[in-house]
């Protein structure tokens, strides 16, 4: 059986750039993601217009019991897996006191604990023909300590850390973990009004998903363990780490706060 690329949050908007750029490449894919309606949409049209094997299986990552039927799915099938791309994650944006304990809870469940679930269970089923290659989707939030944010950029942080550690970790197995760590991307109607309210400094910053998914999977396969879409976001990624952390809280949570105002404002 030929090998395969596994997508999580698959119908998503950067999930289906991913999608599309691995198929436009020839590779056969599985994909999952929480609809199974948009699932069979999306596997149906990237089959049809570039003659390749997709499968996919609706699954609620956040839940124990769904991923133990996803597991089972792909050992039955006896697949076999060359690429995963954890891209599956959600945030909650706003004062942590205002969150809801199931909110924190799903995000732990969908944001790490699926995370590394899924990456155990995948390494199990890698081709061992070929060198197994895993990205991560973090953010570039991970590098800094974000009020409002605090619960996804700490997250993120974690995937990076997660990342970089397995990266070392299974180099002499033929493994390589590639950490994607995107400014701001429209890929929903709320990331969209969350870019724009955060005015000049959000738009500058933004990556077009297409854009990040290619680049994102020709650093995978040279290797690379950071991926940081966008020049103005390296340099403002170098630019921080001369900067101390306490000061970057402070403007970080001072721009935050003003865009959720602006966004409020014009509801």
């Amino acid at each position: 059986m030929k090998s395969m690329v596994f997508i999580t949050g698959a119908s998503g908007g950067l999930g289906k750039a991913f999608a599309v750029e691995c198929a436009s490449r020839g590779w056969d894919l599985f994909l999952t993601d929480i609809s199974e309606t948009a699932l069979s949409k999306l596997s149906t049209g990237l089959t049809n217009t570039y003659n390749i094997d997709v499968d996919h299986f609706c699954c609620d990552l956040t839940d124990f019991d769904s991923r133990t039927g996803l597991f089972e799915h792909l050992h039955e099938k006896g697949y076999a897996f060359s690429f995963l791309i954890n891209v599956a994650g959600l945030d909650y944006e706003g004062p942590f006191a205002e969150r809801t304990r199931n909110q924190i809870r799903t995000i732990l469940r969908l944001n790490i604990e699926a995370n590394l679930e899924m990456t155990h269970e995948l390494i199990k089923l890698r081709d061992p023909a070929r060198t197994f290659r895993i990205i991560n989707v973090a953010s570039l939030a991970a590098f800094y300590p974000m009020p409002v944010k605090a619960m996804y950029s700490s997250s993120k942080r974690f995937l990076l850390n997660f990342s970089r550690a397995l990266g070392e970790e299974l180099r002499s197995q033929d493994i390589t973990v590639t950490a994607l760590c995107p400014a701001g991307m429209p890929t929903t109607p709320a990331c969209i009004e969350a870019i724009e309210a955060q005015g000049f400094a959000g738009r500058i910053t933004t990556c077009n998903v297409g854009y990040v998914a290619a680049g994102t999977i020709d650093r995978a396969l040279r290797g690379k363990s950071v991926y940081i879409p966008g020049t103005l976001n390296r340099m403002l990624k170098a630019v921080s780490t001369i900067v101390p952390e306490a000061l970057v809280a402070r403007a970080v949570g001072s721009r935050w706060s003003a865009a959720q105002c602006k966004r409020a404002a014009g509801a």
